[in-house]
């Protein structure tokens, strides 16, 4: 296998990201405008409310381990916008899998994808406009694009798309957390209340 075929594929599981991404904004905009999702669509947030954590914890350790081919297999060099990513990646592999056998998020666990799309952004936009941005230079270019796929993703593109969706992931989980919060079961509600 190539290291072409390899970097296509994160480029392909980068791209489902985005487009669950966007589908969680939209979802997540029709229920504040309607108050609420249509009936027909609570399968939808059920589901992925069963399925947040570990599909964070997933989302991370494919990124992890992505970064990790890039630069040990691959032998791409990593500037140090490319460090900044992965310390707000790597510890995210054991936070979620915390926050997935603990079925909690909280709130300190939102600290390393929120850093860490702020670094992709920052690199992102260094890498497609050099001049605009200082590149806090470690020996190595930040403004160089290794990467370059679909026409519009580069690493910290796809960097980029794995703490996105980790932040989607992780509010839908506090949501679904919040939701079972409020919700009493019917054989915990005192009798006169049902009277």
């Amino acid at each position: 296998m190539t290291v072409d075929t390899v970097v296509t594929f994160f480029a392909l599981l980068a791209v489902a990201c985005l487009v669950f991404v966007a589908c969680t904004v939209v979802l997540g905009i029709v229920a504040k405008v309607r108050g609420g999702l249509p009936d027909s669509l609570l399968f939808l947030r059920d589901g992925f409310t069963e399925i947040a954590l570990p599909g964070a914890f997933a989302v991370a350790l494919g990124s992890t381990l992505g970064s990790l081919y890039l630069s040990g297999v691959a032998k791409f060099p990593a500037c140090i916008l490319c460090w900044g990513q992965r310390a707000c990646m790597y510890p995210l592999v054991g936070v979620l899998l915390y926050a997935w056998l603990a079925k909690k998020v909280s709130l300190w666990m939102w600290v390393f994808p929120v850093v860490g799309i702020g670094i992709s952004t920052y690199h992102y936009t260094l890498e497609r406009f050099p001049n605009s941005l200082v590149c806090p230079s470690n020996g190595v270019d930040c403004s160089v694009t290794l990467v370059w796929k679909f026409h519009f993703l580069s690493i910290p593109g796809m960097a980029w798309a794995g703490f996105a969706t980790i932040l989607a992931l992780m509010g839908i989980a506090a949501a679904g957390q919040r939701r079972a919060a409020n919700t009493v079961p019917a054989d915990d509600v005192p009798q006169e209340l049902t009277k």
